[in-house]
């Protein structure tokens, strides 16, 4: 015989029934929200998408209307930026999450890079153009963006790599030293593809916000929608180019909404290809299911 007392013989109360209606309606509201954006962007843009907007630029000229100038800018400045924010973002993880002694200089770093991560984009905008573009005299180009925005996905890389660095037991660590393991052997094969999915978890998500910024790009790297001439790939870097998001600022500015709404239709594709790209590899390189 059950207890008197036994869980499954507990009543539930009111406010508890209330509480999860309270629950489950937010979480219908938050499916809804995504669930309208989506469908509105998709009947708005989707009849603007063609292969032609998609392979060719703008030109009164020709008589075209195409983002694959923005579309290869935005690859660009996405290559640039990883290249130069996740080896510092993973090197500076590793460094206060396992060489580090715990003090005032840790707690310095980590509170500097919650800082930089509360702060506007504008305001890196502002600081690139003038360090970057004028100092620095790289002007409006895609490495001055891509520099900005190192700065700014910085902290959410160091982060999420010092989060997935503390989910491995320490037993992997005391296990590979009591081997006979040095400390950097240690990290370098045991402790970083057990971190992997959270690694490439905030890899990714830095992309996304790469693809999503348009403030601190707009006063950085321009608004140039011209491919790349032949043999220029590398010089590219050093000239003015919008990404997808600026394009969309632009032509919203100037009431071209097809225009608008079939970029923020990409962009909303892309989005969710991160998102299900975020899931696949986190689930591929998780070494814990590995058999």
């Amino acid at each position: 015989m059950q207890s008197e007392n036994s869980i499954y013989n507990k009543k539930t109360h009111g406010m508890d029934k209330f509480l999860y209606g309270c629950i489950y309606l937010s979480a219908a509201i938050a499916v809804s929200v995504l669930l309208m954006i989506i469908c509105y962007v998709t009947v708005r843009g989707i009849g603007s998408v063609s292969l032609e907007f998609l392979t060719t630029v703008t030109s009164a000229r020709k008589g075209t209307v195409g983002i694959a100038g923005n579309i290869v800018n935005t690859l660009y400045i996405i290559v640039i930026t990883l290249v130069i924010a996740t080896p510092i973002g993973v090197g500076s993880a590793i460094y206060l999450n396992e060489y580090a002694k715990p003090g005032k200089i840790v707690r310095i770093i980590e509170f500097t890079t919650e800082t930089l991560s509360g702060i506007p984009s504008i305001i890196f905008g502002l600081f690139g153009s003038v360090f970057f573009g004028t100092t620095l005299h790289l002007g409006y180009s895609l490495l001055t963006g891509a520099l900005t925005l190192s700065l700014m996905i910085l902290p959410l890389i160091t982060r999420n790599t010092q989060e997935a660095l503390r989910t491995v037991p320490d037993s992997y660590r005391s296990g590979a030293l009591g081997m006979g393991a040095t400390k950097w052997h240690m990290i370098r094969t045991i402790l970083l593809p057990s971190a992997m999915p959270g690694i490439i978890t905030g890899v990714i998500l830095a992309i996304g916000r790469i693809v999503g910024e348009s403030a601190a790009l707009l006063f950085t790297a321009g608004s140039g929608y011209l491919l790349p001439k032949a043999g220029g790939w590398l010089s590219k870097i050093l000239q003015p180019g919008g990404t997808l998001t600026i394009q969309l600022y632009l032509s919203s500015s100037k009431a071209e909404y097809n225009v608008a709404f079939g970029i923020a239709f990409v962009l909303l594709v892309i989005v969710l290809c991160i998102n299900f790209l975020t899931k696949y590899l986190a689930k591929r390189f998780d070494v814990t299911r590995m058999k």
